[in-house]
């Protein structure tokens, strides 16, 4: 049995037009670009968890742009941890819910 039957939503041509016009929009990573690195995007991620929300899933607003190494690294600890790890190029920490951020 599937665990994720919302899984069936990244094959629709709706996802695959919202995902190109992202990466077309915003070529570079999110996270990369915090950090003072240029790096070219290849995912289309959802900013808050959409667990089959297609509302969530298909909101522009809830999608960035990030490579494979932050989405697999950084973007995974903070749905694990509930914290962004890292500090940007100015040496605030990147998660804006860091107490230093308040």
């Amino acid at each position: 049995m599937n665990d994720r039957p919302w899984r069936r939503l990244y094959n629709t041509k709706a996802w695959h037009k919202l995902r190109a016009a992202q990466l077309r929009d915003e070529p570079l990573c999110r996270l990369c670009q915090q950090l003072g690195r240029v790096t070219a995007a290849g995912i289309v991620d959802h900013i808050i968890p959409h667990k089959g929300d297609e509302a969530l899933f298909y909101d522009p607003c809830n999608l960035q742009s990030l490579c494979k190494h932050c989405h697999d690294s950084a973007k995974q600890s903070q749905e694990k941890t509930g914290r962004l790890p890292g500090c940007g190029e100015d040496g605030w920490p990147l998660d804006p819910g860091h107490h230093w951020m308040k």
